[in-house]
């Protein structure tokens, strides 16, 4: 092993908006916060996924195969037909898919699918209840290095 994982890195035009998103659909806190970077990981002390400032961003044109899609995300939900209305209350907008999968695109445009858990993944559980009760997801500023 030459390295290991730091995070993977999201170019957006507002870290802190989208890592508020992704800690709510992931139920993860925000573990380093500024105006140009953030991070979303189990804690301060792990890997994440993290958000830069990328000023004049341009978003990705799904589904058009001359776009790059710059980074794609698959989230695994228990029930996709109960997360579907969540990630939408978030502030994600459908976009067009092909067969069953559900693609979605993130406040900065970025698409992501949610996928249902597979047979072998462990029920995710909590989500049902968090997506009933509407809970906020932690925050905090500070934490892990952000680089």
């Amino acid at each position: 092993m030459i390295g290991r994982l730091h995070h993977v890195i999201v170019d957006c035009p507002d870290p802190p908006a989208l890592a508020a998103f992704y800690s709510e659909l992931l139920g993860l806190p925000v573990t380093w916060l500024r105006h140009d970077f953030a991070v979303v990981a189990s804690s301060d002390t792990s890997s994440g996924i993290a958000f830069q400032l990328a000023p004049g961003h341009q978003p990705p044109r799904w589904p058009d195969p001359r776009s790059s899609q710059q980074v794609h995300l698959d989230v695994m939900v228990d029930d996709v037909d109960v997360a579907d209305p969540a990630v939408l209350a978030l502030g994600a907008r459908r976009l067009p898919s092909a067969g069953g999968s559900r693609v979605y695109a993130d406040p900065a445009g970025h698409p992501f699918c949610l996928i249902p858990r597979p047979a072998w993944a462990p029920a995710i559980g909590a989500s049902k209840a968090r997506l009933a009760g509407g809970s906020a997801g932690p925050a905090s500023s500070g934490g892990a290095d952000g680089g």
